[in-house]
């Protein structure tokens, strides 16, 4: 099979696989090597079914000996199969960064034998890169659960960052639709990719010239909409991810139907849950920028997010008592937690207090968009003039707003890949 045919087979393969992020390394250019990585990522483009492609994205095979349910590429689909070889693909990549195509390359695979092999098979992919063809630019690689820690480390060392996908929120959905995988496996690499940083940290203090181990750190994907797990469980598994193997990013990718397993969404009619996506994407960011917990955002009463609002809005309303916050006088974390109101605002809000009270002019004068922020706040004590509003009454005007944003029209819809009504802009 020809090269460009793999290609087009293996890059399809891979369009299923989350992970829309800038590099977050910086590496300049050197003497002898070609390509640089820098912090501000690699150039982003789309793909035709909407997923943020920033590099080379293509698995080195999509031959799998595990056969996971919710997966185009499980063993028991009949699909074209094929394998790059590490010379095929090292110079592939090569080739389209001299064409400016690319800035660097993201690299995945199907299972090919066993976890070993097709690891073993990815690094001598990289060494070429790395080595024989002095590529100096980003590379993300999925580490494959199972594999020998020391193939992990390796890999670690050719790659800027690692990712393991931990693919599904439990270990009952795991064991019902990917039986081959359990947490376990999952979580083992993840903790070594994560001991293998803190090493490679305490090393380069003592030795400037020893070698980075996965720079960049590491991330994870899993799949929403599979199975039936609630938001709360989901966002409080994200939670935990990053407490405990201190990833960069969780990456939520809505299932796209590609089975007709019994456990699994009926494929005729159904529609990706990309609102939901979207949903947990702006609580993932309260999560890591917000100062919020899963426990606040989502509790036992309501477990799943509501549709129409933003999960920032929709806790503003459930919680009475934080509101209305006064801007003159609150500190930094509550200014953040009112609808509006970002990072970038509640820094401007905090500096220019300094210099005297700030009225609801002189916030519009920050930049700041009263069109949320303006039934939560007060400016020395006092709500906007002219202001009335009950709950209700905000609550049909944030589900507006929001629909107006997403493109919604007059009735609540699905976001659209494809544009059109519904396109999120």
């Amino acid at each position: 099979m020809e090269v460009m045919d793999k290609l087009t087979i293996l890059a399809d393969a891979a369009k299923y696989d989350a992970a829309c992020t800038s590099s977050g390394v910086v590496r300049g250019g050197k003497p002898g090597t070609i390509g640089t990585a820098a912090n501000s990522g690699c150039c982003h483009t789309f793909s035709a079914d909407g997923r943020c492609v920033s590099l080379l994205k293509v698995l080195y095979t999509n031959y799998c000996c595990y056969d996971c349910a919710y997966c185009v590429n499980r063993r028991s689909n009949d699909v074209p199969r094929t394998a790059f070889t590490p010379r095929e693909l090292a110079e592939l990549t090569i080739q389209f960064y001299r064409r400016n195509y690319i800035e660097g390359l993201f690299l995945s695979s199907a299972v090919l034998k066993d976890p070993d092999y097709t690891t073993e098979r990815m690094i001598e992919t990289l060494r070429l890169l790395r080595t024989e063809y002095r590529f100096n630019g980003y590379i993300h690689a999925k580490a494959i659960p199972g594999a020998d820690p020391g193939l992990t480390y390796a890999l670690g060392l050719l790659a800027d960052r690692l990712s393991v996908n931990i693919e599904l929120p439990s270990e009952s959905s795991l064991r019902l639709l990917a039986p081959d995988k359990s947490r376990t496996a999952i979580f083992k690499p993840m903790a070594q990719i994560r001991d293998g940083a803190a090493r490679s940290k305490a090393e380069l203090k003592l030795y400037r010239h020893a070698p980075r181990f996965a720079p960049a750190g590491q991330s994870t994907q899993m799949i929403v909409g599979a199975t039936p797990e609630s938001d709360r469980h989901i966002l409080s598994l994200t939670e935990g991810l990053y407490r405990k193997y201190r990833l960069k990013r969780v990456f939520f990718s809505a299932y796209m139907p590609v089975s007709d397993h019994k456990s699994l969404p009926v494929p005729t009619g159904f529609k990706p849950p990309l609102l939901r996506e979207h949903r947990l994407y702006q609580a993932d960011w309260l999560l890591r920028f917000y100062g919020f917990t899963a426990g606040e955002i989502l509790d036992d009463a309501h477990p799943n997010f509501d549709a129409a609002l933003d999960p920032k809005s929709d806790w503003a309303l459930r919680h009475p008592e934080f509101f209305p916050v006064e801007v003159n006088r609150a500190d930094y974390e509550a200014i953040l937690r009112v609808p509006g109101i970002g990072m970038r605002g509640a820094e401007r809000i905090v500096a220019a207090r300094r210099y005297g009270p700030l009225s609801f002019e002189g916030l519009k004068r920050l930049g700041i968009v009263m069109k949320r922020a303006q039934y939560f706040i007060t400016c020395s004590g006092r709500m906007l003039p002219g202001l009335r509003f009950s709950r209700d009454s905000v609550y049909r005007r944030l589900t507006g707003l929001e629909q107006a944003a997403l493109g919604g029209g007059e009735s609540w819809q699905q976001l659209s890949l494809f544009g059109g009504e519904g396109e999120n802009p």
